[in-house]
């Protein structure tokens, strides 16, 4: 009789504290530029917001705790001064959208972005519990926007993101990480009504809600992004 009184409390114990753990959202953390701190809309419309958003309708339990990004960041930026920030926020899932401004600003070279690429996904992966937890996303094409006669650079520009994100792919397949491709989707958008913010440069709402849906049945159905599975993980 004993041992069945201790049997009960201990199962009860164990589902108890197995709600305990499944209760505990999934902290996420957004790492970017100005693409990802969603410059010339709110920010609460950005695309990880909206992204958070979704995934808590699918039923999974996640939290964005917080965006990384900084206006303008090249890679090197980000590693230098945004990843100092990371390692208190004990993320368990991360996004990275970084590299448009590595071509704007500075006109980097394929084998100076491979370098920093992997430096920053280095970085990132170390404060990472499991370090596949971890979605690479690739630079848009601005080129098309609004104000490409003042930002678009024509072909150089297409030629140039093109090179970038070829390098992010690479870099994907070589460490077995996920990538989810939204350059074909944003040239696609371009010429759509309502694409871009009052800039004329950066996404609008309805375009980063685009983006959310070629990226949402990716976490779900090929990251299998759970919270028992991340927990576990």
């Amino acid at each position: 009789m004993l041992c069945r009184i201790i049997s009960l409390f201990s199962l009860i114990y164990l589902v108890f504290t197995a709600q305990l753990v499944d209760a505990n959202p999934i902290r996420y953390v957004a790492i970017g530029d100005s693409y990802t701190v969603a410059t010339g809309i709110d920010e609460k419309k950005s695309w990880p917001y909206q992204l958070t958003q979704k995934l808590k309708s699918a039923g999974i339990k996640i939290s964005l705790i917080k965006v990384l990004g900084m206006r303008g960041a090249t890679s090197q930026q980000t590693l230098s001064e945004v990843m100092p920030l990371l390692k208190h926020l004990k993320p368990e899932f991360i996004t990275l959208l970084i590299g448009v401004n590595d071509w704007i600003r500075e006109g980097v070279n394929s084998s100076k972005f491979k370098i920093r690429i992997k430096n920053l996904i280095d970085a990132i992966q170390s404060d990472l519990p499991t370090p596949r937890k971890l979605l690479l996303i690739t630079i848009p094409d601005f080129s098309c926007s609004p104000q490409k006669k003042n930002w678009g650079y024509g072909k150089s520009a297409t030629n140039g993101i093109t090179r970038l994100n070829n390098i992010l792919k690479t870099e994907a397949a070589l460490r077995n990480l996920d990538i989810v491709d939204i350059y074909p989707l944003s040239q696609n958008l371009c010429s759509q009504v309502g694409m871009f913010s009052d800039d004329g440069i950066h996404p609008s709402t309805l375009q980063y809600s685009k983006w959310v849906d070629l990226i949402l049945p990716f976490l779900i159905d090929s990251l299998k992004l759970k919270s028992k599975d991340l927990k576990k993980s």
